[in-house]
């Protein structure tokens, strides 16, 4: 590959698959990065690494693909034109002069999270890539606010980078493949997992997972996976059950038990099929949220998306969107690119090579080269497969039947489902923001993170509308819309900021 005009300055946010990847490509292009993620190492939820003071004889035992991530890994951070900034949010995007076209200056803090010292820094760079990820969906149902239910995320987060089980006897619901590594991981970390519950009925999978089953040839290295992972599930002889879910949960401080039973293919509950199976942990996850917050900040155009099922539940353009990108993966902001599952879900093979294309032409590399051609076939292959995916497990369209009147829906202000039914029913207060006020949900510490989707639908539901369409005729609320995207302490706010400036180019750093 060859530069096609001179090197510029790029700042890379996340450091996950996508990130690390756009960092690497920079590189190559001839740019000067700055690489900044919120955790200790790189590598993100894909390729979580324990801490060094574990010294782990065999790291590469508890992920795919550990040998190439570390030379990759290695590559970038010891590049001498890379700085890599660790334990670093970027709380806020600010355009210097709306006129003036180019990406906004990056407001970061340095230090843990949970640190009295952290700097503030402004980086103002002539390039932006961001690659901030996604987390988990989680529908509510009775319970799921009890001490000992996790995200599925959070639990192999734990297992993956502390060692670190959420519990001895666990079930592991929801939908989608990534059950299978969590369960993997959960065994692998020693606890014992019970059963691993996929919502969506076996015709509903089989039909999403064989359309135009030829396109499964270019993923054989998830194939790999998914045997891998079904290994694991029959030697340690976990049941894989489809067409159930977790509808409660239940215990005095925290679950001890959770009622399982089996679903129609819109997710309503088949009477007499309810299940008690006794745990001490229950993970549950629904999906993958995309974490739009600084791409919202930044002015990036959003694209709709919804799943394509008779039986699904249909999100509204601003609950169900990603990031809208171009051929190289640009978005509606002169010189800010995004990468990863902010433009759709499909998996660490697809996020790398967004992420490449990304940092390549956001690092002035030429868009004709031809190692391109490679990536891009790559990155069409991986939207391919996010559409498969949606298709195979959607969310059903009843599963509010799951839900009482007392079940929490907000869990930041406790606000449950009556309380939001009886706002969406007042024909006064049925705006959003009226709405937001009356019932206090989505205005708690996650900023509606967790909860926005849920409620929005909730709220849609019984006038009759798309989520996303306010009775009033106003603009949507878009809960991405923080203009602090991260929590910052009001000392932090207060204290004097380093003054605007770019990363040190090429020829300011050491040969």
């Amino acid at each position: 590959m060859t530069s096609r005009r001179p090197a510029v300055a790029v700042a890379v946010v996340g450091a996950g698959p996508a990130g690390l990847a756009a960092a690497e490509a920079a590189l190559s292009a001839g740019a000067t990065v700055t690489l900044i993620d919120t955790s200790e190492q790189p590598g993100g939820q894909y390729h979580r690494m324990l801490p060094d003071a574990y010294a782990a004889a065999r790291p590469e035992r508890l992920q795919h693909g550990r040998r190439a991530f570390d030379r990759r890994r290695r590559r970038v951070l010891t590049h001498s034109r890379c700085t890599w900034w660790p334990e670093t949010a970027v709380w806020a995007l600010e355009s210097p002069d709306p006129a003036a076209p180019g990406p906004p200056q990056v407001h970061v803090l340095r230090g843990p999270a949970d640190g009295a010292g952290r700097r503030r820094h402004v980086l103002a760079p002539d390039a932006l890539v961001l690659a901030t990820g996604a987390h988990d969906r989680v529908l509510p149902f009775p319970g799921w606010d009890l001490p000992g239910v996790f995200t599925a995320g959070a639990a192999q987060a734990l297992a993956k980078g502390e060692r670190v089980v959420v519990g001895d006897r666990v079930v592991i619901a929801g939908t989608g493949p990534f059950l299978l590594p969590v369960a993997a991981s959960l065994l692998e970390a020693g606890s014992q997992v019970l059963e691993v519950l996929e919502a969506n009925a076996l015709t509903t999978v089989a039909r999403g997972w064989s359309r135009r089953l030829w396109q499964l040839a270019a993923q054989a290295g998830k194939s790999g996976e998914l045997l891998a992972y079904t290994a694991t599930l029959v030697r340690h002889q976990v049941p894989y059950r489809i067409g159930r879910a977790v509808v409660e949960a239940r215990g005095e401080g925290r679950v001890e038990e959770v009622v399982t039973a089996r679903l129609r293919r819109d997710w309503s509950v088949v009477p007499g099929s309810e299940r008690t199976t006794a745990v001490d942990a229950l993970c549950v996850t629904h999906g993958f949220s995309p974490q739009l917050e600084l791409p919202f900040a930044a002015g990036c155009a959003l694209r709709g998306s919804a799943y394509d099922s008779p039986y699904a539940a249909r999100p509204g353009p601003l609950y169900g969107e990603f990031v809208d990108v171009d051929e190289e993966q640009r978005t509606s902001v002169p010189e800010v690119y995004a990468a990863g599952e902010i433009t759709g879900i499909a998996g660490a093979p697809a996020a790398r090579a967004e992420g490449a294309i990304a940092g390549w032409i956001a690092g002035g590399g030429d868009p004709a080269a031809p190692a391109l051609r490679h990536l891009r076939r790559s990155r069409d292959q991986g939207r391919a497969f996010a559409e498969r995916l949606v298709r195979a497990h959607p969310i059903g369209a009843a599963w509010s039947g799951w839900l009482r009147p007392e079940t929490v829906v907000c869990r930041c202000e406790e606000t449950d489902y009556a309380a939001l039914c009886r706002a969406a029913a007042n024909q006064v207060g049925a705006g959003p923001r009226v709405a937001r006020l009356e019932t206090r949900a989505g205005l708690g510490p996650c900023q509606a993170r967790i909860c926005g989707p849920t409620v929005a639908e909730l709220s849609a539901r019984p006038r009759g509308v798309a989520p996303h369409v306010p009775i009033d005729g106003s603009a949507p609320a878009s809960p991405h819309r923080r203009p602090i995207a991260q929590p910052i302490r009001l000392g932090e706010l207060a204290a004097a900021a380093e003054p605007a400036s770019k990363p040190r180019k090429p020829e300011e750093s050491n040969p």
